[in-house]
């Protein structure tokens, strides 16, 4: 199911500016400013492919910040967790559900967007993906994950290693976008993402990253 509502539908907004000419006399000057037609919809989508999901590490986090700090301890090899790396690969929302970050579709949709012929800065100013956790800007992936284990080259070492993360087989997500109709149309927002979709996709393994995984489509198509 599809819904879209309009928002920003109020009256013009008027401005009174006051100021003294070379006369020194007062002139009034009224500004009107025209509201953005800005709409919302909702586009359920499934998936094609399986989601990998690799968050970032709290803990490579903190020892680029030591390292930067001049804090940073000498290097040693800790043994590895994979189970808890696997947990520390999903983003979580607040609630406790799992998500992806909204940023990272809409970063998909503005390549579904250039396929279409559409300027991306246009884009990038006008549509927006509104996330269902606003604390932790993301959008809910509805589907079970699973520990996935994969082996992949260390671009620093150069050498082999093992990387842990979520994986959804089959996964479903709610976009909820904002746009102004100023610059698109609702047909080219649903063209946006069935092209992004299929062609660009989200997380690890994407075919914008020479992939296979993180492939959606509407739903209701």
């Amino acid at each position: 199911m599809v819904s879209a509502a309009t928002a920003g539908v109020w009256p013009l907004i008027f401005k009174i500016m006051k100021k003294f000419n070379e006369s020194n006399v007062e002139v009034t000057t009224k500004i009107e400013l025209k509201n953005l037609k800005i709409r919302v919809v909702k586009i359920p989508i499934i998936s094609m492919s399986p989601l990998l999901i690799n968050k970032f590490p709290e803990k490579a986090k903190k020892a680029i910040a030591e390292k930067q700090q001049g804090k940073a301890k000498a290097a040693k090899h800790d043994i590895r967790k994979p189970k808890e790396e696997y947990q520390a690969a999903k983003h979580i929302s607040v609630d406790g559900w799992e998500g992806f970050p909204a940023g990272g579709f809409k970063k998909c949709i503005i390549r579904g967007a250039k396929s279409g012929g559409l300027v991306m800065t246009d884009i990038r100013a006008g549509v927006f993906i509104e996330p269902d956790c606003v604390e932790t800007n993301l959008v809910r992936i509805i589907g079970e994950s699973k520990f996935r284990e994969d082996y992949v080259r260390n671009p620093n070492s150069r050498g082999a290693d093992i990387t842990y993360r979520s994986e959804h087989t089959k996964w479903e997500a709610v976009l909820t976008i904002s746009f102004n109709e100023g610059l698109v149309s609702l047909d080219q927002i649903f063209q946006m993402v069935y092209a992004g979709g299929f062609g660009t996709g989200i997380g690890d393994w994407r075919p914008e990253k020479d992939g296979n995984f993180g492939r959606f489509t509407l739903k209701d198509m």
